[in-house]
C-alpha cells in the first residue's frame, strides 16, 4: 500500500511539474515558429490527400513538439527520484536480475525514437525537406526506425534474456533468436501506429494515457519498481499535456512524441511479457495503422481507394462525424479495451 501511495503521489508531482513548465514551453515554440504549417500532403506513392488537407488546414499555426517536454520531464524526474526511493522505504525490485539493463532499454527507446522524431519535425517545420543533408525520405526514415528497433530488440533478448511469447489459453512458445525480429516488428509498428493515430485533437494522447494506466497496473502487480516509477511519471506528464491537446488543440505531440511514445509503449508490453494484452490494449493504434496499410495496398494493386480516407478516423470525419465526437467515443472504447487487456494479462 505504501508503494502505491508513493507512485500515485509521484504521478501527481509529474503532472504539477509539467503543468508549470508547459505554458513557457509553448511560448518558446511560438518564438521559434515551431508550428504546424499549411501544406499539401501526399501519400507514400506521391498521390495528393485532399481529405486529409481539408480536415487539417484549420490546425495550421498550432505549436508542435509537446512530446519533447514530456520526454524531458519524465527523464529528468526519473533520474532524480529513482535513487531517493530507498528514503521512502521502497526497495527497488524488478522481475529482471539486472534492473539497470531494464532501465537502459526503456530510456534508449524513449530517447532514441524521440531524437529521430525531433529531427523529422525540424526537417518539416524549418523547410529542410529538399536539402541534401537534412532530407529524410519515408523509406530511409523507416530504415532508421528498424535499426533502432533491432538494437532495442537485441537488448531485450541478450541483456534481459527475453525469448518467449506467452499466449493465454494456448501456451508459451520459445522463440529463441527469432524473438529479435518479432520484437523489432512490434516496436516499429507501434511507433508508426501512434504517429498515424495522432491526427485528431486528443486522440492519440488520450488513448495512450488510458493504455498506460492498464500497463501501470500490471507493472505494479509484479512489483517492478523501475517500470512502475517510469509509468507513473509518464502518465502524470501526459495528463498535463492532454489538457492542452484536447479540442481545440493548443499543442501537438509532433513526431518527437508520437514515435517515442509508440515505440516505448511496445517496449513496456514486451518487458511485461504481455504481448497479447499489449495488442488488445493498443488495438486502436493497431486498427488505425492497419486501415492505412489496407488503403495503400488497395491503391497500389487496384488503383482505387478501399476507404474514403485513411486512417479510419478520417473516414469517420468524411462521413460527417465531428472531431470531438470521434475522440470521446474512441476514449470510451479504449477504457473497455484496456480493462479487457488487463484481464487477459492476469488470468
Amino acid at each position: 500500500m505504501g508503494s502505491l501511495a508513493l507512485f500515485l503521489g509521484l504521478l501527481i508531482f509529474s503532472f504539477i511539474v509539467t503543468s508549470v513548465a508547459i505554458v513557457p514551453f509553448i511560448d518558446v515554440l511560438y518564438h521559434l515558429k515551431f508550428q504546424r504549417a499549411r501544406q499539401i500532403t501526399r501519400d507514400l506513392f506521391g498521390r495528393l490527400t485532399p481529405i486529409f488537407d481539408r480536415f487539417h488546414k484549420k490546425k495550421a499555426g498550432v505549436p508542435v513538439g509537446g512530446g519533447l517536454l514530456v520526454i524531458l520531464v519524465v527523464s529528468l524526474l526519473f533520474i532524480a527520484l529513482l535513487p531517493l526511493l530507498g528514503m521512502f522505504g521502497i526497495e527497488v525490485t524488478s522481475v529482471y536480475t539486472h534492473n539497470t539493463a531494464e532501465i537502459n532499454v526503456l530510456f534508449f527507446t524513449f530517447l532514441a525514437f524521440g531524437i529521430l522524431g525531433l529531427y523529422d519535425d525540424i526537417k518539416k517545420f524549418f523547410g529542410f525537406q529538399k536539402a541534401k543533408f537534412f532530407g529524410l525520405r519515408a523509406p530511409f526514415k523507416l530504415f532508421l526506425q528498424l535499426v533502432l528497433a533491432v538494437i532495442v530488440a537485441l537488448m531485450l533478448h541478450l541483456q534481459l534474456g527475453i525469448s518467449i511469447l506467452h499466449i493465454p489459453f494456448i501456451g508459451t512458445f520459445e522463440l529463441g533468436s527469432w524473438y529479435v525480429p518479432f520484437a523489432a516488428l512490434a516496436i516499429v509498428s507501434f511507433a508508426n501506429a501512434v504517429n498515424i493515430t495522432d491526427g485528431l485533437d486528443g486522440l492519440a494522447s488520450g488513448v495512450l494515457m488510458i493504455s498506460l494506466f492498464g500497463l501501470w497496473f500490471l507493472s505494479a502487480s509484479i512489483l517492478d519498481v523501475p517500470l512502475s516509477l517510469f509509468l507513473s511519471l509518464w502518465i502524470g506528464s501526459l495528463v498535463s499535456f492532454l489538457y492542452f491537446n484536447v479540442f481545440p488543440a493548443r499543442l501537438f505531440l509532433g513526431d518527437v512524441g508520437a514515435l517515442s511514445f509508440g515505440a516505448t509503449l511496445a517496449v513496456v508490453g514486451l518487458l511485461l511479457g504481455k504481448v497479447p494484452a499489449l495488442i488488445v490494449i493498443g488495438f486502436v493504434f493497431v486498427f488505425e495503422i492497419f486501415s492505412s496499410l489496407l488503403q495503400l495496398i488497395s491503391k497500389r494493386v487496384t488503383g482505387k481507394k478501399l476507404f474514403p480516407a485513411a486512417p479510419i478516423h478520417l473516414t469517420l470525419q468524411a462521413h460527417g462525424w465531428e472531431e470531438p465526437k470521434i475522440v470521446q467515443r474512441v476514449w470510451l472504447m479504449q477504457i473497455m479495451l484496456t480493462l479487457f487487456g488487463v484481464w487477459l494479462a492476469v488470468i
